[in-house]
């Protein structure tokens, strides 16, 4: 597989190596020494979750304070979505911008986001179902929302049909309003909170 980082500092693209033949394909998603080796970082998982979305649904952009923090590596396993990261760490080198990543369900590819950084998608197609692992289990209270249509960020959604959106993302601050009300977290904090490799989560 390859593991690449992404225009946003501490995000990774994941593309996995398919074998093929007459029955259909094979692939490993990831792998736990690969990932580790990449990023630096030890991955565990504390939660799984899955979100099934209707064509021209948005997501997003969610992050999660710090602490409890919230480590993901999600891959879209039906369907097709447009998947984007955006640092939210204030301070960071890559404070504010954002990598945008094609999932579809055949192709395998997963993103990794460390603690700190935000997610959002477009489903594509009806029925997408997204695969998030999380390091951390939810803990309520703790998300951050950012406007996914925050035209100081600028993401491309390339999309003129009515979008599909809950009306807590709809009401989402901007980033810089985010900023003003100290709702995000520094780049110092996030980058406390990651676990070197070799060590294991408290």
């Amino acid at each position: 597989m390859a593991i690449e980082e992404m225009k946003v500092r501490d995000a990774f693209r994941i593309t996995p190596s398919q074998l093929s033949d007459n029955r259909g394909l094979f692939f490993e998603a990831w792998r736990l020494s690969e990932l580790t080796d990449a990023t630096g970082q030890t991955f565990s998982v504390g939660q799984v979750n899955y979100s099934v979305s209707k064509r021209n649904t948005l997501r997003g952009i969610h992050g999660t304070t710090l602490p409890p923090g919230q480590a993901k590596l999600v891959t879209c396993v039906r369907g097709a979505a447009l998947d984007v990261v955006v640092d939210l760490r204030v301070g960071s080198p890559t404070f504010g911008m954002f990598d945008t990543t094609l999932q579809e369900a055949g192709s395998g590819i997963g993103v990794y986001l460390a603690d700190g950084l935000g997610h959002a998608f477009l489903a594509l197609t009806d029925d997408t179902c997204m695969n998030y692992l999380c390091t951390e289990e939810y803990v309520p209270g703790t998300m951050v929302d950012i406007q996914a249509l925050d035209p100081g960020l600028g993401i491309p959604w390339n999309t003129t049909e009515p979008l599909v959106r809950s009306e807590k993302d709809a009401a989402a601050p901007t980033l810089s309003e985010a900023v003003a009300q100290g709702l995000l977290p520094t780049y110092e904090q996030a980058r406390a909170s990651y676990v070197p490799a070799g060590k294991a989560r408290a």
